[in-house]
């Protein structure tokens, strides 16, 4: 058996383990959003007076039903994702960029956890799954052949599918629970 590039073949641990760190991530995400909100706007609207007002009002209105609607929509992308990526041995475009959006999603929670200078809804995991995750997949991606050498243009692309995918699941979100709303009047 040989231990050179190409030799190593890529198994579930990497392409469904993208799966279950991001639900693991989300998990907290899921706990600690909307009470954290609920604290920390009142101090952050102060700390950062040049954020215009309607950001704030937007994040401080998103109920704990329409985050959980939103994390829902995103498990449907990255468990396509994850599952492009098993079939094809993590040569799938679609998997290797949702797991570079995840990492770069890990860093941006990091920075913002910098930014206020304590706990943000994310961070915790962020530095304990996430980027380790990322790294560690990425690094058997690597070894087994898969992954060529990082480009701008890929941190690009996944940054950019992050934020998509982000927009899109809250859009999920919020007229879904309009939805259900609108019906129980």
């Amino acid at each position: 058996m040989s231990n050179s590039p190409g030799d190593e073949k890529v198994g579930a641990a990497v392409t469904l383990g993208l799966l279950a760190a991001w639900a693991l991530h989300d998990a907290e995400e899921l706990a600690t959003v909307p009470g954290w909100w609920r604290r920390e706007l009142p101090a952050l609207r102060e700390r950062f007076p040049t954020v215009p007002e309607a950001v704030w009002r937007r994040a401080g209105s998103v109920e704990g039903r329409e985050f959980a609607v939103a994390v829902g929509a995103m498990a449907a992308v990255v468990a396509a994702a994850s599952a492009a990526g098993r079939l094809t041995g993590g040569r799938s475009a679609v998997y290797r960029t949702a797991l570079d959006a995840f990492g770069l999603h890990g860093l941006v929670h990091l920075a913002q956890a910098g930014l206020v200078r304590g706990y943000t809804p994310g961070s915790a995991t962020s530095s304990l799954v996430v980027v380790p995750f990322t790294l560690w997949a990425r690094h058997r991606l690597r070894r087994a052949g898969v992954l060529r050498p990082t480009r701008p243009r890929d941190l690009a692309v996944g940054l950019g599918l992050a934020g998509v995918a982000t927009v899109g699941a809250h859009a999920v979100g919020r007229w879904l629970t309009g939805v259900t709303s609108a019906r129980r009047r």
